[in-house]
C-alpha cells in the first residue's frame, strides 16, 4: 500500500491526515498492530512515525493505555500563541530589509485569495493560503531550525479539530494581515513585528474566538457520537 522511499514519512502523513480530517480525535487510541496491518507495513516504520508525532506533540505514549491522540489544554494553546508570535516577530525584525515590493504584492494577492476562499467557504484552501502568507516572510530567514519548529506547532493548534470554522475570526486575521502589510509599506519594522506578536498572535485578542472554536468542534463531535 505504501511503497515510496520513506515508509515512516508515509505512515506519519497518513496519521497527520487522519488527525486533520477529524478521523482521529483528541483522546482516540491508536493501535500499533492494527495500524501496521491496515497499512501493510512492518511495525518499525509505524513506531518511527508515532515517535515523530509524539515529539511534535500530536500523540502521547501512555503506559498500559497505548498511543493516545493528545488534547491541547488552554494553557498549551496560550503558550503556543505566545511562542509563535514571539518567533515570527523576531523573524520580521531580522529580515525586514529583505522584504521586496514583489513580496508585498504576493502577500496582498494571498490576502485577496484568502478572502475569496472564505466567501466560498473553501476553508481548507483558506488554511493553506494563510500558511503561505506567513511563509513569504518566514522563508526569508536563514534560520531553518526556527522554521522547522514553527510548522508542526501551527499544525498542533489547527489540525486537531479543523472541521468547523468561525468566519468572523478568519476575517479578523485578514484585517491583521492588511495592517501588517501597511506597516511594511511604511517602512515600520517595529510596527509590523508588534502587529504579528501582539495582535495576530495576541492571546488576549484571540482567546474568545478559540473558546468558541473548540466549543463548536466539541459540539460537532458530541453530535456525531450520539447519531
Amino acid at each position: 500500500m505504501l511503497n515510496t522511499i520513506s515508509l515512516r514519512e508515509q505512515v506519519y502523513q497518513y496519521l497527520s491526515n487522519q488527525i486533520q480530517a477529524g478521523e482521529l480525535r483528541p483522546g482516540s487510541i491508536i493501535r500499533l498492530d492494527k495500524l501496521s496491518r491496515e497499512l501493510a507495513v512492518s511495525k518499525t516504520p509505524t513506531k518511527e512515525a508515532i515517535i515523530k508525532l509524539e515529539c511534535e506533540g500530536f500523540v502521547e505514549i501512555l503506559p498500559r493505555r497505548g498511543i493516545v491522540v493528545k488534547k491541547l489544554t488552554n494553557q498549551e494553546i496560550k503558550d503556543l500563541y505566545e511562542i509563535i508570535g514571539s518567533l515570527e516577530a523576531t523573524v520580521i525584525l531580522s529580515v525586514f530589509d529583505q522584504i521586496t515590493k514583489e513580496d508585498i504584492t504576493k502577500m496582498k494577492r494571498s490576502n485577496a485569495e484568502q478572502l475569496k476562499a472564505l466567501e466560498h467557504s473553501e476553508f481548507d484552501k483558506y488554511y493553506q493560503l494563510n500558511l503561505d502568507f506567513h511563509n513569504y516572510f518566514l522563508n526569508l530567514s536563514s534560520n531553518t531550525t526556527l522554521r522547522m519548529y514553527l510548522a508542526p506547532n501551527k499544525q498542533r493548534l489547527y489540525d486537531f479539530t479543523r472541521r468547523e470554522y468561525l468566519k468572523d475570526w478568519e476575517m479578523l486575521n485578514l484585517q491583521e494581515h492588511d495592517k501588517f502589510i501597511k506597516c511594511i509599506e511604511a517602512g515600520d519594522s517595529e510596527g509590523a513585528a508588534l502587529v504579528i506578536k501582539e495582535e495576530h498572535w495576541g492571546w488576549k485578542v484571540h482567546e474568545p474566538y478559540f473558546i468558541r472554536y473548540y466549543e463548536l468542534n466539541n459540539a460537532s463531535e458530541s453530535l456525531e457520537k450520539s447519531v
